[in-house]
């Protein structure tokens, strides 16, 4: 079992203030969660950074990813190490990600910048429904929404700040690499998890 955060930011989205360093030692400390997928706006510079510092650990994982700005609102592809042209219809992105072997997640769907029930008719592998900077109902909102369309639930803390890391994570059946992690997350081996207080 594998415990993720498939969704957090670094300085080169822009809005966030989580260095490389700062992400790779909070995320060797840290007791059990191990992995992190970095999702940065539209680039990713961050990943490769962080990649670089984590390599000196190893029971660390990084995993490639970006949040990529569509006409239509947000979409995480994870599993990629090169990115598309923005401005970018969702559609196309979606393409994308399946002409580069991506994952695709659709992040808080019922938040701002959230495609909402347009998740429906795409062919995502899967659905952020616990991310703590959306509202218990519009979580609740993308749980219906993945169960509907029968497609696995994961977490991410969308982090851009160092309170916000580690808030929700996902556990994988999985080994520690991203080949393991994608494959088991397209399979359904997920569960999303709100850490305790302590964690």
């Amino acid at each position: 079992m594998i415990r993720v955060d498939l969704h957090l930011h670094t300085i080169f989205s822009g809005d966030s203030s989580l260095t490389p360093k700062f992400l790779v030692n909070q995320l060797h400390a840290h007791p059990f969660i191990k992995g992190v997928a970095i999702t940065d706006h539209n680039t990713l510079e961050g990943y490769f950074q962080t990649r670089k510092l984590a390599s000196a650990y190893e029971d660390l994982l990084i995993l490639p990813g970006l949040e990529i700005s569509t006409r239509e609102g947000d979409l995480i592809i994870l599993g990629v190490d090169e990115k598309p042209r923005v401005p970018i219809e969702l559609s196309s992105a979606i393409e994308f990600a399946k002409a580069n072997k991506g994952l695709v997640v659709i992040p808080h769907p019922y938040r701002s910048l959230g495609i909402g029930k347009t998740a429906m008719t795409t062919k995502a592998d899967a659905i952020e429904v616990l991310n703590p900077t959306a509202t218990p109902n519009e979580n609740m909102l993308a749980r219906n929404l993945a169960k509907a369309i029968s497609l696995p639930g994961i977490a991410g803390t969308d982090a851009h700040d160092p309170k916000e890391m580690w808030t929700v994570y996902t556990e994988v059946e999985a080994q520690l690499t991203i080949h393991s992690i994608l494959d088991n997350i397209r399979k359904g081996r997920v569960k999303a998890v709100a850490a305790s207080p302590q964690g």
